[in-house]
């Protein structure tokens, strides 16, 4: 199967194509938007200040394209920063609007009493009906780099806890995103990515 991987030159691109390329999914690095017409999946990488992702995007066309591919029904995905773009804005910088696919603001962690950013390994509880977390057991362990997070709400996917409860997945229908490193996680991250590579085939 063939997916697609933006390049909007703030993603961790070499891991994740590693990743799909070990799974079997023929993965394109695309730099044009034109070029996800050619793709059935469709994954939004993202390492970074959320007002400059933004810029990134919608300078180069990727935020117009990517909303269009999700509303077409395309399989979309976002990973860490690709996530919180996929909300309205984020306090990280104010005043930018997002992708807007799904509503709400990224927060901030309290620093009070924990580092921020956090950094490291965390447990996940995916939602019974979240194909993402299917055969994964009760927490399996991922790993996490953010400083701003998605508050729980109707979307949520999957929750982990770090100073706070929040979104450590989210998705409905044909669009899911992380806020975790599944190209970092060993064996649950790829079958994460697995889980999502293989959607329309289980009818999601």
């Amino acid at each position: 199967m063939k997916a697609a991987v933006i390049d909007y030159n703030m993603g961790n691109l070499g891991s994740v194509v590693k990743a799909l390329t070990y799974l079997g999914a023929a993965p394109r690095v695309v730099g044009k938007p034109a070029e996800l017409e050619l793709f059935d999946r469709i994954i939004l990488p993202g390492v970074g200040n959320f007002g400059d992702g933004m810029e990134q995007l919608r300078t180069l066309g990727f935020d117009r394209a990517f909303v269009k591919a999700r509303e077409e029904g395309k399989f979309c995905f976002g990973i860490c920063l690709g996530m919180q773009m996929m909300l309205e804005f984020s306090e990280e910088a104010p005043g930018v609007p997002g992708l807007g696919i799904f509503p709400g603001t990224c927060r901030k962690f309290d620093a009070t009493p924990a580092k921020v950013p956090q950094i490291g390994w965390n447990t996940v509880r995916f939602n019974p009906d979240c194909p993402l977390g299917k055969g994964l057991g009760d927490e399996p362990w991922f790993y996490f780099v953010h400083s701003y997070y998605v508050p729980l709400a109707p979307f949520t996917a999957g929750v982990a806890s770090y100073t706070t409860e929040f979104s450590a997945a989210i998705g409905e229908k044909n669009c899911f995103a992380v806020q975790f490193h599944p190209e970092k996680s060993s064996d649950s991250g790829l079958a994460l990515l697995r889980n999502f590579l293989s959607l329309q085939e289980s009818g999601r």
